[in-house]
Protein backbone atom coordinates (compact mmCIF):
# COMPACT_ATOMS: atom_id res chain seq x y z
CA UNK A 1 0.00 0.00 0.00
CA UNK A 2 1.38 3.38 -0.99
CA UNK A 3 1.94 6.06 1.59
CA UNK A 4 0.37 9.42 0.74
CA UNK A 5 2.04 12.66 1.61
CA UNK A 6 -0.03 15.14 3.59
CA UNK A 7 1.62 18.14 1.96
CA UNK A 8 -0.33 19.66 -0.94
CA UNK A 9 1.16 19.39 -4.39
CA UNK A 10 2.94 22.42 -5.81
CA UNK A 11 -0.05 23.17 -8.03
CA UNK A 12 -2.36 23.10 -5.01
CA UNK A 13 -0.20 25.22 -2.74
CA UNK A 14 -1.90 28.29 -1.34
CA UNK A 15 0.09 31.49 -1.51
CA UNK A 16 -0.34 33.46 1.66
CA UNK A 17 0.16 37.16 1.53
CA UNK A 18 1.81 38.61 4.57
CA UNK A 19 -0.49 41.15 6.08
CA UNK A 20 1.17 44.41 6.91
CA UNK A 21 -0.11 47.04 9.23
CA UNK A 22 -0.62 50.70 8.44
CA UNK A 23 3.05 51.47 9.10
CA UNK A 24 4.09 48.85 6.55
CA UNK A 25 1.81 50.37 3.95
CA UNK A 26 3.23 53.85 4.57
CA UNK A 27 6.76 52.48 4.33
CA UNK A 28 5.92 50.73 1.06
CA UNK A 29 4.49 53.97 -0.35
CA UNK A 30 7.60 55.92 0.66
CA UNK A 31 9.96 53.39 -0.90
CA UNK A 32 7.88 53.23 -4.09
CA UNK A 33 7.71 57.03 -4.35
CA UNK A 34 11.47 57.40 -3.85
CA UNK A 35 12.05 54.81 -6.57
CA UNK A 36 9.84 56.72 -8.99
CA UNK A 37 11.55 60.03 -8.21
CA UNK A 38 15.02 58.53 -8.65
CA UNK A 39 13.98 56.92 -11.93
CA UNK A 40 12.62 60.22 -13.23
CA UNK A 41 15.74 62.11 -12.10
CA UNK A 42 18.05 59.63 -13.81
CA UNK A 43 15.93 59.49 -16.96
CA UNK A 44 15.73 63.25 -17.36
CA UNK A 45 19.42 63.57 -16.50
CA UNK A 46 20.22 61.18 -19.34
CA UNK A 47 17.98 62.97 -21.82
CA UNK A 48 19.47 66.43 -21.29
CA UNK A 49 23.08 65.22 -21.15
CA UNK A 50 23.75 65.85 -17.46
CA UNK A 51 24.32 62.14 -16.85
CA UNK A 52 26.72 60.52 -19.24
CA UNK A 53 27.75 56.90 -19.59
CA UNK A 54 31.45 56.59 -20.46
CA UNK A 55 32.11 55.28 -23.98
CA UNK A 56 28.39 54.83 -24.64
CA UNK A 57 27.76 58.60 -24.67
CA UNK A 58 30.28 59.02 -27.47
CA UNK A 59 28.45 56.65 -29.82
CA UNK A 60 26.19 58.46 -32.31
CA UNK A 61 26.67 61.75 -30.47
CA UNK A 62 24.81 60.56 -27.36
CA UNK A 63 21.66 59.39 -29.13
CA UNK A 64 21.75 55.99 -27.43
CA UNK A 65 21.97 57.50 -23.95
CA UNK A 66 19.21 59.99 -24.76
CA UNK A 67 16.97 57.19 -26.03
CA UNK A 68 17.70 55.13 -22.93
CA UNK A 69 16.80 58.14 -20.78
CA UNK A 70 13.46 58.53 -22.51
CA UNK A 71 12.78 54.82 -22.07
CA UNK A 72 13.43 55.18 -18.32
CA UNK A 73 11.10 58.20 -18.10
CA UNK A 74 8.30 56.54 -20.06
CA UNK A 75 8.52 53.31 -18.06
CA UNK A 76 8.53 55.23 -14.76
CA UNK A 77 5.37 57.09 -15.78
CA UNK A 78 3.81 53.85 -17.02
CA UNK A 79 4.62 52.25 -13.66
CA UNK A 80 2.83 55.07 -11.83
CA UNK A 81 -0.24 54.72 -14.07
CA UNK A 82 -0.34 50.94 -13.61
CA UNK A 83 0.01 51.28 -9.83
CA UNK A 84 -2.90 53.72 -9.75
CA UNK A 85 -5.00 51.32 -11.83
CA UNK A 86 -4.02 48.44 -9.55
CA UNK A 87 -4.99 50.35 -6.40
CA UNK A 88 -8.26 51.51 -7.97
CA UNK A 89 -9.27 47.96 -8.87
CA UNK A 90 -9.02 46.67 -5.29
Amino acid sequence: MAVRSRRPAASQAVIRRRSSGPLGEVWGLIVWLVGVLVSLAVGFGMTDGTLRIPYLSEIANGVIVTAAGWIVVVLAILGVILKIIDKASI
